[in-house]
């Protein structure tokens, strides 16, 4: 047994010696240092500025709410929470090849043969005819252990180790995908309940105005052409508050879907006014070197460390494998004399196998290894790219949007007083009644375009904070 022990030893010393993958060297990222300047974009702060939890980000406390039972509740969440496990398992079989597997073993054998068979002669006076054996064996061995000596196992289990990272960090990219729909949908739904709420309010008016406009006909004051023109409004209104009403309830369903859960009619999105549910200071950054941070940009690069190592695994494939199968123990015919000093039995097997002919195979492996490698760094260098122009396009918009919230905001208020004093000239016979419906419709198209920009002006933060990698500070579960 101290010397399969001590050949086990020695062997484990020898595994390991040479490593084949080529050296890891992160590419460059393809993107300019910086993000873009100019007159789309905001003034780029002094200094780099923290990107804070989305529990400090969003201050609305209902969408905080909605976002912690997504994230309990969300069944994409759940499935990546999964796969992560699902990796780690993996890996752990993968890293089980680098040490051997000791198997214990205990027998005992009964037989009974003729005697003239195990003799090979006849019997001699008085002789039983019956033979009875015994046989007590006790041992622990090693089955066909192979010695790691070009790295082959040690890379196949750091490729393993890798893929579980790349699944650690899509279960974060997800969470941040989560994050955001959440947001989205919960926006979406504060937008078209103030749609709604317009069409409602301009369909009460309308319809105020056509029963003064009818009344004006019967006293011969308005014509039958201004009756018509009044009707056209309502009807509009009508038409959106039913459309809107069908597009209010789906909103519901799509904000419970990403919660995994119903939701509390106390937690719903008041209508969106002007106060964003967002902060209005993002954190952002000078330097472009933030994108390598984000979770998929890493997932990225843990695949492509996954696939570096994968070739020194094929180059090992050119080289002799060495396995080990060793036994030791003890064997008797009797079990009381097992465990004495004669008892003892030990066999220690080194086998070398070394391929001559594969017709290519070896060859083929290690180009598509290198292949896959060259594959996982040109999707590593898209991740980054995709990832600076995500946080280039919201910066373009995110420079701009103020503006055009207050100038649709001034449109809108303009557009009120045009609606007054074109009914006030109307009512007194000064005007015709199609400038009154020509200021109702401005006012009507004003007001939903300025809620249509202040959702793009949320959304827009939204979209930048997920872009520059925020919303990771939530309790993960299963994590």
């Amino acid at each position: 047994m101290r010397r399969v022990a001590t050949a086990l030893a020695a062997a484990a010393l020898l595994g390991g010696c040479v490593d084949l993958a080529p050296a890891y060297h992160r590419p460059a990222p393809p993107v300019p240092a910086s993000f873009p300047a100019g007159p789309a974009y905001p003034p780029a702060p002094g200094a780099a500025t923290p990107i804070v939890g989305w529990r400090d980000f969003f201050s609305d406390p209902k969408l905080n709410r909605i976002i912690e039972e997504a994230l309990a509740n969300n069944r994409d969440l759940r499935i990546a929470v999964a796969n992560i496990a699902a990796a780690r398992a993996q890996y752990h079989v993968q890293r089980a090849a680098l040490f051997p597997t000791i198997a214990a073993t205990a027998s005992a054998t009964y037989a009974q043969e003729p005697l003239s068979v195990v003799e090979g002669g006849p019997l001699a006076p008085g002789q039983s005819a019956t033979y009875n054996e015994r046989l007590y064996n006790l041992g622990a061995g090693v089955t066909s252990w192979q010695l790691d000596l070009f790295g082959k196992t040690r890379n196949l289990t750091r490729a393993a180790q890798d893929q579980y990272f790349a699944t650690r960090q899509a279960r974060d990219a997800a969470q941040i995908t989560l994050v955001g729909e959440v947001a989205t949908d919960y926006l979406t739904l504060s937008s078209d309940r103030s749609l709604l709420a317009i069409a409602r309010a301009t369909l009460k008016s309308g319809q105020a105005s056509l029963d003064l406009t009818e009344a004006r006909l019967n006293a011969g004051v308005a014509s039958a052409l201004d009756v018509e023109q009044a009707k056209t409004t309502v009807q509009q209104a009508r038409y959106d508050a039913a459309r809107l009403t069908t597009l209010v309830a789906q909103d519901r369903n799509a904000v419970e879907l990403v919660a995994g859960a119903p939701v509390a009619d106390s937690d719903l999105p008041p209508e969106l006014d002007g106060d964003v549910v967002v902060l209005d200071r993002l954190p952002a950054a000078v330097s472009s070197t933030v994108l390598l941070d984000r979770p998929d940009v890493l997932q990225a690069e843990d695949a492509l460390r996954a696939t570096n190592a994968n070739i020194g695994a094929a180059r090992a494939n050119f080289f002799p494998s060495i396995s080990l199968t060793g036994s030791g123990g003890l064997t008797s015919l009797a079990l009381s004399s097992l465990f004495q000093g004669s008892a003892a039995t030990w066999t220690f097997i080194p086998t070398v196998s070394q391929t001559i002919f594969d017709f290519g195979a070896n060859r083929g492996n290690l180009a598509y290894a290198k292949a896959q490698r060259d594959v996982s760094v040109a999707q590593y260098e898209k991740a980054i790219q995709t990832a600076f122009r995500e946080v280039a396009d919201a910066l373009a918009q995110r420079g701009t949007i103020d503006e055009q919230v207050a100038a649709q905001g001034a449109l809108t208020e303009a557009s009120h007083q045009s609606l007054i004093l074109a009914t006030a000239r109307y009512e007194r016979g000064a005007d015709t009644y199609l400038n009154v419906l020509i200021a109702q419709r401005s006012y009507y198209g004003a007001q939903q375009t300025l809620v249509s920009t202040r959702l793009a002006r949320s959304l827009n933060l939204v979209t930048l904070y997920g872009a520059l990698g925020g919303g990771l500070d939530a309790p993960r579960p299963g994590a």
